[in-house]
């Protein structure tokens, strides 16, 4: 069935638009337009043999093939939702046994039956993670805590010292009674490791005992998971082989944190197995998943041309375009296809939240360069203790904000999608990612690119390995006192660059460990370092 083209003035036929191409899930309460984007009848026609075979490539995903070729690995973060799917039923069974032990967990932490080594009630988590580890985490918390319910949690995403330093000043004597999590599917990932440490360093100075407050969430047989079974840490849960990081959050890293702020967790799966079961749909009008895929690739002309700015107009959902942009442009942005061709895939993210960006970067999105798309999220369920004030509802003028923005842009020409809920909860959240996860999948198949590996994030690990080597043979050739230039450093080494030993010794200069420069900042090629 045709619809009209996109109108950026003519009322009825948005409403034409908007009416033809609305799709709703009437028992998640959720609905997808797309009728803002400027997917027209006839490109949706072309798209459509292509996306009836991304359908098939997602099917035998889903039932074991190997998605994931250079790790020869499966992509499995379906069966996570729906147990009985995963090709294997042994892998089925490990899967529910691990939903029962992270939600017993939890239930021991909140109820006080596990409590710390000192014989009080644990009192925070201190979470430990990189990259789908923290955002998957740090999603559930934003999103599904409630306050006063479940413990505080505090993080470690990085390995800034300065942040380490302030979370853990912030917990001070609670160290005693903090859950520290470390999280690492292989178990040598430095940024955690390096986080683990120091969290374990202070928290035996303040007279702690890490045994008794230590999880760790790695695969099993992890050099990590042995040294947690050999030291006998408080718990040890499973991260399989074959799930990613940034399509993680159904696993055990956005369980264990929802377990431990008594949300629903396995309301939040099943929110995400309903939308797994809704993007299933052979039907390309009557997938969402599809049609959004369909939307991006119509936005870019299939090359990533245009952004994708989130705005979801709830506080809960701040940082939903954090974790958008791992599971997005990992997934997507590519620098060759399948074929091996040169293509520099992806779609760019970014996002806050609505109704601040109103008064942020909405007026470069109406009046300036049009190379975006907007994704609008809306809740329409408000809360019933904050009330009506002079006849004036919050909600009201948030709902205002948004329709107000959106018929803006689309009286711009500029393009945008909306995802409505009905209410907001643990559920909705579970269906909303599995939403963008399928629709990530699809849009892989469409532009022919590998959704399910990261050579890049890859080849950053090993440029920083190779920089933190070339740091150790420039404080071996300065450890003998001598004065020398970059340039003598890179001479005496014979490897490197002189701009890479002079990021270094800048780093070390600036700290106190006894190397100094002499010379003017501004003419890196005439400063000479030396160690005193």
């Amino acid at each position: 069935m045709s619809f009209p083209d996109f109108s950026a003035i003519d009322s009825q036929t948005q409403w034409q638009r908007f009416c033809d191409l609305l799709w709703y899930h009437d028992d998640l309460g959720l609905w997808l337009d797309v009728s803002r984007m400027h997917l027209n009848s006839s490109a949706l026609e072309a798209l459509t043999p292509r996306l009836e075979q991304a359908f098939q490539a997602m099917e035998e995903l889903e039932g074991g093939a190997i998605a994931n070729a250079d790790e020869q690995r499966q992509v499995g973060h379906y069966w996570l939702r729906q147990p009985q799917l995963a090709p294997d039923q042994q892998v089925g069974a490990s899967i529910s046994a691990e939903i029962d032990a992270i939600d017993q967990f939890g239930q021991s932490i909140l109820g006080g039956s596990i409590q710390a080594p000192n014989g009080q009630p644990f009192t925070d988590v201190l979470w430990i993670g990189i990259g789908g580890s923290a955002l998957g985490p740090l999603l559930m918390i934003r999103a599904l805590q409630d306050h006063a319910v479940g413990l505080p949690f505090h993080f470690f995403d990085n390995v800034d010292p300065n942040g380490m330093s302030r979370v853990l000043a912030s917990l001070g004597e609670r160290l005693r009674t903090t859950l520290v999590i470390t999280v690492s599917k292989s178990g040598g990932t430095p940024e955690p490791h390096l986080g683990m440490e120091q969290a374990r360093h202070r928290l035996e100075a303040h007279g702690g005992s890490w045994p008794g407050q230590a999880v760790v969430v790695t695969m099993a047989g992890s050099k990590l998971d042995q040294q947690a079974e050999k030291e006998n840490w408080l718990q040890r849960f499973d991260m399989f082989d074959w799930i990613g990081g940034r399509t993680s959050i159904t696993s055990a890293v956005g369980l264990l944190p929802g377990a431990l702020i008594g949300c629903d967790i396995r309301g939040f799966l099943a929110g995400a197995a309903q939308m797994d079961e809704a993007t299933r749909c052979p039907d390309v009008r009557r997938n969402p998943a599809a049609l959004m895929a369909a939307a991006w690739y119509a936005a870019g002309e299939g090359k990533g041309k245009r952004d994708m700015v989130v705005l979801p107009y709830r506080d809960r959902l701040e940082v939903f375009s954090r974790y958008l942009q791992q599971l997005v442009m990992e997934s997507l942005g590519k620098h060759l296809d399948r074929d091996g061709k040169e293509v520099h895939q992806g779609i760019a993210v970014y996002g806050n939240k609505g109704s601040t960006d109103q008064h942020a970067y909405v007026q470069q999105l109406r009046d300036g360069i049009d190379n975006f798309f907007v994704t609008f999220i809306e809740v329409l369920r408000d809360v019933d203790d904050i009330p009506s004030i002079e006849g004036e509802r919050p909600g009201d003028f948030l709902d205002g904000f948004l329709q107000g923005t959106r018929s803006a842009l689309t009286e711009g020409g500029r393009q945008s999608l909306s995802i409505s809920m009905r209410s907001f909860d643990a559920r909705r959240l579970g269906a909303l990612i599995a939403l963008f996860e399928r629709a990530v999948g699809l849009y892989g198949e469409l532009v022919n690119v590998n959704a399910y590996h990261q050579p890049g994030v890859e080849a950053g690990k090993k440029a920083a390995a190779a920089i933190l080597n070339l740091q150790k043979q420039v404080e071996d050739v300065l450890s003998d006192g001598v004065s020398r230039s970059a340039a003598d450093i890179q001479k005496a080494i014979g490897s490197g660059t002189e701009e890479a030993i002079f990021w270094i010794l800048r780093h070390l200069t600036g700290n106190d460990r006894g190397y100094m420069a002499q010379g003017s900042w501004d003419s890196p090629a005439s400063l000479r370092f030396s160690k005193g």
